[in-house]
């Protein structure tokens, strides 16, 4: 039987650009581990350079829960750069608060589901942000992660698909800090 873990076993630490070359593998672990089922797709197959390309980003930040020795759940994101925030287009109008944080990825080990994991980095992350608004991606065939973030002040602004491989994902965003 697998240990249940409670908040108490776990520790959220908080990385940087600088952490990154410390902390690649780790998330590639994790994300390998939460998208086993659909690593057959090309598009998951490329996490890797995700990681570089946002790891890359200077103002990078990144938190990942440990149980112990083992990461357990990530999350990550930057800053939007000053006027080039993209979700803008969705929102009319657009809100006049604007800095925005672009919460990027998050993933949870399988076995750690259903336990708060993605709650608790998602809050780790955002929790203290300067920015106005925190904007996210969510893939459209997947409503129950959506009503997740709705459940914490996210709302579905509208619709895109970054890339031509990219799944269709609702662009949410929410106010900071988060309800």
């Amino acid at each position: 039987m697998e240990p249940i873990l409670s908040a108490a076993d776990l520790v959220v630490r908080r990385y940087t650009h600088g952490d990154l070359p410390q902390i690649r593998q780790t998330l590639i672990d994790i994300h390998a581990d939460a998208y086993a089922d659909a690593m057959d797709d090309e598009f998951n197959q490329r996490f890797p350079w995700f990681v570089d390309h946002w790891g890359g980003n200077a103002d990078f930040d990144c938190v990942i829960a440990w149980g112990g020795d083992e990461a357990t759940a990530f999350a990550y994101g930057a800053p939007a750069a000053p006027e080039r925030e993209w979700w803008r287009e969705h929102v009319k109008p657009a809100p006049e608060k604007s800095r925005t944080f672009s919460y990027s990825e998050l993933a949870v080990r399988k076995k750690y589901r259903k336990m708060g994991m993605a709650e608790l980095v998602s809050r780790a992350l955002l929790g203290g942000r300067d920015e106005d608004l925190a904007v996210l991606l969510v893939d459209t065939e997947h409503p129950k992660v959506q009503e997740l973030y709705e459940s914490w002040g996210f709302r579905k602004v509208g619709e895109r698909q970054p890339f031509p491989d990219s799944p269709v994902y609702a662009v949410m965003l929410a106010e900071l800090p988060l309800k």
